[in-house]
């Protein structure tokens, strides 16, 4: 496989990867207004979570579920008990997602060491798939669907369905929600688990392709940050579009010029700021 090709795989799969960080990141801050920079610290959570079950025996996609639901019970609880407390108050609540970022950093450091983790691919998922004479591993594959079938999924429940109308309504207009009988509380909540499920779902998809290590979460954070600035906070297409976009400039900027790779990663983010505010596909005013 060519360098190109290679790369341009490469910079598929991670766009995957980044969108399902990303998404539930873009529904906290763009629904919730909540700045979670902790989100990468489920991810990392995740992974660790998810390597666990992998060296127990667990099925691959059993131990991803798991992961996510564990990782999505102790994002609710978070929500629930302490962030509500603070609602409406940004600073708070960046010092308080910040401190539980070094919190579960040093909590997966002292359970799972120093040591990087690297669990194998999952055997059914090896291999390579030949398309136009032309092959491409499977498994960069598989993340690329899954992010594909969770967009769609996420598309549907917030634009299509009832609990998705429950949750624009009670950011919209919370009083009148409640007036009108919805919980906007308990969907709040339901919306960060949601968030943190997908951070550590995406996590163990990785775990694979990235390894995992203590500071993955910190590597992980600033990708998706940029990934909901350049498509808008709130808006799943404006993830999709920029997670795949950064996919790219990450991977080609690293191999092509490492010596600028940040300044390519950064600069788009910088001039969508300034000419674009609200994002790509975000809204005036958002």
């Amino acid at each position: 496989m060519s360098l190109w090709l290679t790369l341009a795989v490469n910079s598929v799969a991670l766009g995957g990867l980044l969108f399902l960080l990303s998404a539930g990141f873009s529904l906290i801050f763009g629904l919730m207004r909540i700045p979670n920079l902790m989100h990468g610290s489920f991810f990392m959570l995740g992974a660790y979570l998810g390597v666990t079950f992998l060296d127990r025996g667990v099925n691959f996609w059993l131990a991803a579920l798991g992961a996510g639901l564990l990782t999505g019970l102790v994002g609710g609880l978070i929500e629930r008990f302490l962030l509500r407390r603070l609602e409406g108050q940004v600073l708070p609540q960046v010092l308080l997602t910040l401190g539980f970022a070094f919190i579960i950093g040093d909590v997966c450091l002292m359970v799972w060491t120093g040591d990087p983790w690297q669990p194998a691919t999952p055997a059914q998922l090896q291999g390579a798939v030949q398309v136009a004479g032309l092959f491409f591993p499977l498994y960069r594959l598989v993340i690329l669907a899954v992010a594909v079938v969770v967009a769609i999924a996420l598309w549907v429940m917030v634009d299509w369905t009832r609990l998705g109308a429950m949750i624009r309504a009670g950011v919209d207009d919370p009083p009148i929600a409640r007036v009108v009988g919805i919980k906007v509380s308990q969907l709040f909540t339901l919306v960060f688990a949601l968030g943190a499920a997908l951070a550590a779902f995406a996590g163990v998809m990785g775990a694979p392709y990235l390894s995992v290590y203590p500071g993955l979460d910190f590597e992980m954070l600033p990708l998706a940050l940029i990934v909901v600035i350049l498509g808008g906070t709130g808006s799943l297409l404006g993830a999709l579009v920029g997670s795949f976009l950064i996919g790219f400039l990450y991977n080609f900027g690293q191999a092509m010029v490492p010596d600028l790779a940040y300044v390519i990663l950064f600069l788009p983010m910088l001039l969508v700021l300034v000419l674009r505010p609200q994002g790509l596909f975000g809204k005036v005013g958002a």
